[in-house]
């Protein structure tokens, strides 16, 4: 019977631990600074002095210690990202940062924040990574640190407007979105259109102002409809419970988020609101969850790759000491028509 030990990798002479240019000096006999000269093709050392280094090294699995040289160079290449795990915009918008990034030679450090993490404390320890720029999700209102490390390192603000002189700005356009989720509406014969989403913080004050601006250009000031809410799935079910709680429930509703629209959906089937055909829902990021089979949510759509395109061309042009004056760049938004809107009910 065999144990299956001869089916295991020898165990390497580094006890565990990563392999260093020491390990592999040892390894063939020679010196460290040969080795050395090698591992960074440096010219000098032989053709079979090479091959044996190479070939020890990728027996070994040395790797490069990359980021001990980028600090004997005085730079990181890392990018700080203050983003919230919770949202997944964000997170898909820092999953296509990190492959961006790569392929300009820049690595990102993950700062996510929320309630337990404040702005304040997520840069502070990006900071002590020493980033050589950072990127921030709607950062708390009150944060200081962040005009504070302008100082240091550029700073570019995302998912809301700013007018913010120690930053640059990328931010979905609102107002072009807001507008297309109220005409598709009205093209679908709806008047009575709500909004899930209040007015707190900037991001939500940017998303009911621009959907106030659509209902009056559509000609229906006098339907606008605000309810309150944040941006969570608990938010959009508590406006949902307001709104079955009327007597006459609007024909459709705009949610600020699809988070929002999610727990809105979910309370209306709790309560027998067929969706489209007694309200329309639309939300707004086009997230994976409003393409959920048992979503399938119309949506505003924000472009990640756009997103990711100005934030990192602002960085990389700041970082190289190319900036300029600050910029503030809206990135465009389409709507996602699926099954969650209708033809009004006659």
């Amino acid at each position: 019977m065999t144990t299956g030990t001869d089916d295991l990798p020898e165990r390497r002479p580094t006890g565990g631990r990563l392999p260093t240019m020491r390990d592999v000096a040892e390894h063939v006999g020679m010196s460290r600074q040969l080795v050395s000269l090698v591992l960074r093709g440096a010219p000098g050392p032989s053709a079979e002095s090479r091959d044996r280094i190479l070939a020890a090294a990728a027996e070994l699995g040395y790797r490069p210690h990359t980021s001990a040289r980028l600090l004997r160079e005085g730079r990181t290449r890392l990018l700080g990202a203050v983003f919230s795990m919770r949202n997944p915009f964000q997170v898909r918008f820092v999953e296509r940062l990190f492959a961006r990034a790569a392929e300009q030679g820049f690595g990102v450090a993950l700062g996510p924040a929320g309630a337990e993490r404040s702005t304040d404390q997520v840069v502070a320890d990006l900071l002590g990574e020493r980033v050589e720029a950072l990127v921030v999700f709607n950062p708390d209102p009150d944060a200081t640190a962040l005009e504070e490390a302008s100082r240091l390192v550029p700073v570019v603000l995302l998912g809301e407007w700013t007018d913010a002189p120690y930053a640059d700005n990328v931010h979905v356009d609102e107002a072009g979105g807001l507008r297309a989720a109220v005409e598709h509406l009205v093209g679908l014969g709806h008047r009575r259109i709500a909004y899930v989403g209040g007015e707190d913080g900037l991001v939500g004050l940017d998303r009911a102002t621009a959907y106030r601006d659509a209902m009056q250009g559509a000609g229906l000031a006098a339907e606008t409809d605000v309810v309150p809410s944040g941006f969570s799935e608990e938010d959009g079910a508590a406006a949902a419970r307001m709104l079955v709680a009327r007597d006459d429930l609007p024909t459709a509703v705009v949610c600020c988020g699809d988070q929002c629209a999610t727990g809105l959906l979910a309370v209306f089937a709790q309560h027998g609101v067929d969706v489209p055909g007694r309200v329309s829902v639309v939300g707004f990021d086009d997230s994976y969850l409003a393409s959920l089979s048992y979503h399938r949510l119309t949506s505003v759509h924000q472009d990640v790759e756009a997103t990711v395109d100005a934030a990192l061309a602002a960085v990389l042009d700041r970082t190289s000491g190319n900036g300029g004056e600050r910029r503030r760049v809206a990135t465009p938004t389409g709507l996602v028509v699926r099954e969650s809107t209708g033809s009004v009910a006659r």
